[in-house]
């Protein structure tokens, strides 16, 4: 073979490798879009992991974004999925209405996880909410059933907006409302750290602290009384349902919340981290993963 075909061939080579590696760094890197809610919000949406993966779609809770995510969207042992993370109205990057109707109906925030799921065209996803979440895909069973789901997992969810179910930090909750910039940021402080039995590090502290300061005001005061429909929901729930609770949550009476749940729907099935807040997802990410990861195909495996 002559230098000049050598060249050639070696070019043409090079291309394809940079092709592929091109396709993979895009792949890894996931893709961001928006999806309209019936309402006109515009909710921000994030893939990542294998795309032809078994769906997992991830709900944060109050204050937070899909940066609560990042032990999961980055983990290696859940990389082999379709990961599918959200803004919740008001939080992150979707956006921030001013009017309070639009937080305080809970059907709007089902509406936003319906648009969610319709647009990325999932198959029998696995719904995942934490805290607020748990809301979420319960005022989601209410409105829409479970035909399009595969299985729920509520992560220290809020069962129901109850005072019995809540633990009470009035003083907190009064500054999250408050219209003074520096009571409400202490106030924010406070909130995240009660999320932790075991704290993260600083700097994962202060960019959840920056993302719950971005988080709608109008939205914080209003959501306390959001409409849920758990009573309706949950009970409709046929497809698998795994609670996953930290056993020194702060925030979540996890005893209470369990037993509310299993009232509703006895079919449900329970883990409890004896060593996490409210938040086991980050304070024992290992396990957290390994538990979703097998929730997850066993679903597959029973259809």
């Amino acid at each position: 073979m002559n230098f000049t075909k050598l060249n050639a061939l070696l070019g043409a080579l090079s291309v394809a490798a940079l092709m592929v590696f091109s396709a993979s760094a895009v792949s890894a890197a996931g893709k961001n879009y928006t999806v309209q809610s019936p309402d006109g919000v515009e909710i921000a949406v994030q893939e990542s992991g294998d795309p032809d993966g078994r769906p997992i779609v991830f709900i944060h809770g109050l204050l937070g974004s899909r940066l609560n995510w990042e032990g999961q969207t980055g983990s290696p042992e859940l990389r082999k999925y379709r990961m599918i993370t959200y803004d919740l109205r008001g939080h992150g990057q979707s956006d921030k209405p001013d009017a309070t109707e639009a937080y305080r109906d809970g059907r709007h925030w089902a509406n936003d996880l319906a648009a969610v799921l319709e647009a990325s065209n999932v198959d029998s996803p696995v719904v995942v909410g934490w805290s607020l979440g748990g809301v979420v895909i319960s005022n989601y069973l209410a409105a829409y059933g479970d035909d399009k789901l595969g299985g729920v997992v509520y992560v220290d969810g809020v069962i129901e907006l109850n005072s019995a179910l809540i633990t009470p930090h009035p003083e907190v909750y009064a500054g999250l409302a408050s219209d003074d910039l520096k009571t409400h940021l202490d106030a924010l402080r406070t909130f995240l750290a009660l999320c932790f039995q075991t704290q993260p590090t600083a700097a994962t502290f202060e960019r959840l602290l920056s993302n719950a300061a971005m988080a709608s005001w109008v939205m914080t005061k209003t959501v306390p009384s959001m409409t849920d429909a758990v009573v309706d929901g949950l009970p409709k729930a046929t497809v698998p349902v795994l609670l996953l609770y930290g056993g020194k949550d702060d925030l979540v009476m996890t005893g209470p919340s369990i037993a509310r749940a299993e009232e509703l729907n006895p079919s449900v099935q329970s883990k409890i981290y004896p060593d996490s807040g409210h938040a086991p997802f980050l304070e024992e990410a290992s396990r957290f993963n390994r538990d979703l990861s097998e929730f997850r195909d066993s679903i597959q495996e029973a259809k």
